[in-house]
Parts: structure tokens; C-alpha cells; sequence
């Protein structure tokens, strides 16, 4: 028993665990998504920013500050447009020679290698980087340099196939690192991030998360290079299995990258990645879609290439979920003709069943015309047949009032049939319009909805009840005067019915199987015979009549 206590108790949590979870994605991808919809304005915030600095440098006129201008541009379009960061660093490099910045003229060139492998440019990096010649420049310039070629064999091993030309690659990238490390300034971006990468291949998680602590103490945020660290934070958590807090950051992320209109963006497809891998493919597709918009802007061959085989796999999923739902939306519309089967065949019924009853009622009507005959001829048993007739008079009169009953509800009965075969044909074209538009999700939100059933269910009560109060129209009077005063029950709206008026209503018509009359109200059984007793409770004489009494109450108008 305890065992069996301790496994619900688990379950419980479990399930608490994952609803939260599921509240917080929803949470973070409505923050994405509004940042999304204003990337527009981010972009044009930045744009106004270059435009800016461009006409300052319009206004140059020495080489020094042109060089100056052309650089802080090139920051501008580093992760914006590749080739006009690569057009002002070459501005950089005409005006670092003309002014012979050696210094200056080695780190744009070096930045410059830099931008080539970042997107895929491996020979123009190279090449770049051969014509280089570090003498006389100072420790920072240097550093970058080194960074540079240990950016481009980075780039080299990682994407090659060749094993004995991956292990050459990594040779070369490890000792420009080690040269990189030893110059490089200790809050530099790359030193850091090199740091944490080396410290998370050795297994070295909780020296990995030191070093990004540091790391983001130097930046601002909010700021691109938050999202660098944000990204690396991502991984430190990943590797921790904290699910939370890797969702945290990587959202953080994100929005950094957004917010400051970066093109070259690292966190967006990995999030699309989660998202996938989450079951959400609609939302992965739709952020795969805006990061691949944003590398073509970018031009960027590498981020492509990291793109393409996630949307490969997105468009798997998302063709295996369209032929899912369209087999849920062809066994509907089987369902639905099924349905549509089913009524027709209800409303044979009751038009046989009113034939029947109009046949008993001229029989009934022919034997009543025979006993008055009878009762003419017959004077001696006058008092006889006077009550035998009374009692006839009194069943036709019943008859009489059952069959203006029956013939007032199947009418609208018949009548809401006919609405529900327009609504469900209504229903079908709309499902034909919305697959033929490929409108799948909105089907798909559709099929879990009960709005539709809860609305047919209000519809179908008000209809009762207006039909009801037509037939007896003092119901409601007549039914409180039975009650004490503490147990009268008053609808709050006019000609409308509360479900406890509405159980003896039902009784009134002769329907008193309380399983019979849960089915129509969708209440339990239980909660029918409850409402029942509580009611029989209140009655102001014998409880044990009150139904009987309920069954006499009401004239039909």
C-alpha cells in the first residue's frame, strides 16, 4: 500500500513538474515572438545607427579618423551584412597601410581572415593570413593574428572528412591557441570562450561555469556579446541536464540576438532544435524559417550549412504530423456521417411513433363516441356509465394532453434536427475549405475544442425550457408552492429553467429513471438522485407524494 501511495505521490509530482515546464516554454516563446514581430524595428533602430556614422565619415576628411569610422562601421555590420563588414575592414586595411599603422593594418587583415572562415571562406582566410608579416606590432594586434589561425584550423578540423587532414588541422589550431592564450588580454572574448570550451571537452563543468561567470561579469546586458555568453551558458546547463535553466539562457540568448538586430545568429536554430526535439514543430519551423531568413541576409555559407539539415528534419516531422491530422479529420467526417445516419433514422422513428399515437387517439375517439351512445340507450345503469365516462373523459384528456406534449417536442424536435444536419454540412464545408487551404492547425486547435459541444448543449437546454414554460406556463409557481420557503428555487433568468426546475420538469413529462434523465442534463446519476432527494427534502407536506404531486401540476395552454 505504501509502495503504491509513493508511486502516485511520484506521478503527481511528475506531472505538476512537466505542466510547469510546459507553461514556461509557452512563456518564453511568446516573449520570442513578440521580439520576432518588432525585428523589423530593431533592424531599422540599427540601420538609422549605421546611416549615422556613415555620413560622419562622409565628413572626413584625414585619413585617421576616416580609419576610425571605417572600423566602428565595421562593428556595426559584423553580425549584420558580411560583405559590408568585409568591404569597411578592407577600408580599414587601405587606410592602416596609407598611414603606416602596422599595428592596425595586421589586426584588420587578421579580422578580416576571421570573417572569411567564419563563413566558410577557408582559402581568402588563409591567404589572407599568409600575406601577413607581424613585425614591429603591438601585443593585442598580435593576438588576434594568432586568433585568426587558430580560428581557420578550428573551422578546418571541424568540418572536414578526412581523418588524417583533421588531425593536421587540430595540430595547427592548438598551437596558434596556445600562442593566442599567452598574449591575449585575460577579459577577452575569445580567450574566454576558448577557456570554456577546452574546460567542458575535459568534463570540467564546474571550472566551465567559473570561467563563464567571469565572462559575463564583462559584458553588458542584453548587449550581442551577452548573447555569446548567454549561448555558453546554455551548454554549461545542458551538459548539467538542468532543463530549466538551459531554457533560460538560451531563451536570453535569443533575445539578445533579436533585440541587437544580429544576422549571424548561434541560439535561434539550437532553440528550434529544442522545440523539435519538444514536439512543437509548428514553432520550430516557423523560428528555423526566421534564423535561415536571417543568414541568407547575413551571407553566410557555414550557418547555412547548420541550418539545413534541422529544416531537413523539421519538414520530416511536420509532413508525419499533416498525414496524422488529416487521418483524425477523415475519421471525423466518418464520425459525422455516421451521426447524420443516426438522426435520420430517429426521425423515422418519431414519425412512425406520431402516426401510432394519432391512430390510438381517433380509436380512443370512436370507442368514447360508442360508450355515449351506450350511455343513451342504457338509463337504468345511468350512474354506472356517467363514472365509467368521467374516467374515459379524464385518460382522453391525458391522452389528449401526452400527445399535444409529444407533438409540441417532436415538432421542435424535428425542427432542431434539420438545423443540425445545415450545421453539420456547414461544418463539412468549412473542413473541406480549411484542408484545401492547408489550414491544418486551425483544424487541429478545432478538433480538441469542446466549445462546440457546450454551445449545441446551451442551445438544446433553452430549448427545452422555452418549449416547456410554453406548455405550463405556472410550472415554476406551482412547482415552489409544494416547497417551504428556504428550499423555493427562482431561475434567474426569464424563461429559463435551473437544473433542479429542470430535473421535475422532466418528471412532469414522465420521465422520472434518473439514469434516463442524466443522460439528457450530462450529470452523473448520483448527482441526479441527489438533487431529487435535497428537493423531496423541502416539500412542505409528505415527501413520499411530492413527485405525484409534481405530475399533476400545470394546465397545457
Amino acid at each position: 500500500m505504501r509502495k503504491e501511495l509513493l508511486l502516485c505521490l511520484l506521478l503527481a509530482i511528475t506531472n505538476t513538474m512537466l505542466a510547469d515546464e510546459k507553461l514556461n516554454l509557452e512563456a518564453y516563446c511568446q516573449q520570442i515572438d513578440h521580439a520576432i514581430a518588432h525585428s523589423a524595428d530593431y533592424v531599422a533602430a540599427h540601420e538609422k545607427k549605421i546611416s549615422e556614422t556613415k555620413r560622419a565619415l562622409a565628413f572626413e576628411t584625414t585619413p585617421k579618423n576616416k580609419y576610425q569610422i571605417n572600423f566602428q562601421l565595421y562593428e556595426l555590420y559584423r553580425a549584420f551584412v558580411s560583405d559590408s563588414a568585409m568591404y569597411h575592414l578592407t577600408e580599414c586595411i587601405k587606410l592602416a597601410d596609407q598611414l603606416g599603422d602596422a599595428s592596425g593594418a595586421v589586426k584588420c587583415r587578421a579580422l578580416m581572415a576571421i570573417r572569411c572562415s567564419n563563413i566558410g571562406m577557408y582559402d581568402e582566410a588563409l591567404n589572407t593570413l599568409d600575406s601577413i608579416h607581424p613585425v614591429g606590432i603591438d601585443t593585442l594586434s598580435l593576438g588576434i593574428y594568432y586568433e585568426a589561425y587558430n580560428n581557420v584550423y578550428s573551422e578546418l578540423a571541424y568540418y572536414t572528412r578526412l581523418e588524417h587532414m583533421r588531425q593536421t588541422y587540430q595540430a595547427k589550431a592548438d598551437h596558434y591557441k596556445q600562442l593566442m592564450m599567452d598574449i591575449l588580454p585575460p577579459t577577452y572574448e575569445t580567450r574566454f570562450l576558448r577557456l570554456e570550451q577546452a574546460a567542458q571537452g575535459e568534463g570540467r563543468l564546474d571550472d566551465a561555469m567559473k570561467i563563464n561567470d567571469a565572462w559575463l561579469k564583462t559584458v553588458e546586458p542584453g548587449s550581442h556579446p551577452y548573447a555569446m555568453v548567454a549561448l555558453y551558458r546554455y551548454i554549461e546547463y545542458k551538459l548539467r541536464g538542468d532543463k530549466p535553466q538551459m531554457m533560460h539562457w538560451l531563451v536570453e540568448s535569443v533575445l539578445a540576438d533579436i533585440r541587437n538586430a544580429a544576422m549571424d545568429q548561434g541560439s535561434m536554430w539550437e532553440l528550434a532544435n529544442e522545440l523539435m526535439l519538444n514536439g512543437d514543430i509548428d514553432k520550430a519551423s516557423s523560428y528555423i524559417s526566421f534564423t535561415s531568413d536571417c543568414a541568407n541576409r547575413y551571407g553566410s555559407r557555414q550557418r547555412n550549412w547548420q541550418i539545413a539539415p534541422l529544416l531537413t528534419t523539421i519538414a520530416k516531422n511536420y509532413k508525419t504530423k499533416s498525414e496524422h491530422t488529416t487521418n483524425q479529420l477523415r475519421m471525423l467526417l466518418v464520425a459525422i456521417s455516421l451521426l447524420l445516419l443516426l438522426l435520420l433514422g430517429v426521425l423515422f422513428f418519431l414519425r412512425r411513433r406520431n402516426l401510432q399515437l394519432d391512430a390510438a387517439r381517433m380509436a380512443l375517439k370512436g370507442k368514447n363516441d360508442e360508450l355515449a351512445t351506450a350511455n343513451s340507450q342504457l338509463a337504468t345503469q345511468t350512474e354506472e356509465l356517467s363514472t365509467l365516462n368521467s374516467q374515459l373523459s379524464s385518460l382522453n384528456s391525458q391522452l389528449s394532453e401526452s400527445n399535444r406534449v409529444k407533438e409540441e417536442y417532436i415538432g421542435r424536435f424535428m425542427s432542431l434536427c434539420s438545423q443540425y444536419i445545415d450545421k453539420l454540412d456547414d461544418y463539412r464545408k468549412m473542413v473541406n475549405k480549411k484542408m484545401k487551404n492547408k489550414e491544418l492547425e486551425d483544424l487541429f486547435r478545432m478538433s480538441k475544442s469542446t466549445e462546440l459541444k457546450e454551445k449545441e448543449l446551451e442551445e438544446l437546454y433553452q430549448n427545452f425550457d422555452s418549449v416547456f414554460l410554453h406548455l405550463f406556463p405556472n410550472f415554476v409557481n406551482d412547482f415552489n408552492a409544494l416547497l417551504q420557503d428556504d428550499m423555493q428555487v427562482h431561475p434567474k433568468e426569464e424563461n429559463r429553467l435551473t437544473t433542479e426546475i429542470r430535473i421535475f420538469a422532466l418528471i412532469r413529462l414522465g420521465i422520472e429513471d434518473s439514469s434516463k434523465i442524466a443522460e439528457f442534463l450530462h450529470y452523473s446519476v448520483n448527482t441526479i438522485y441527489n438533487y431529487r432527494a435535497r428537493i423531496k427534502n423541502g416539500a412542505l407536506d409528505n415527501r413520499e407524494s411530492f413527485e405525484r404531486r409534481i405530475k399533476q401540476l400545470g394546465n397545457i395552454q
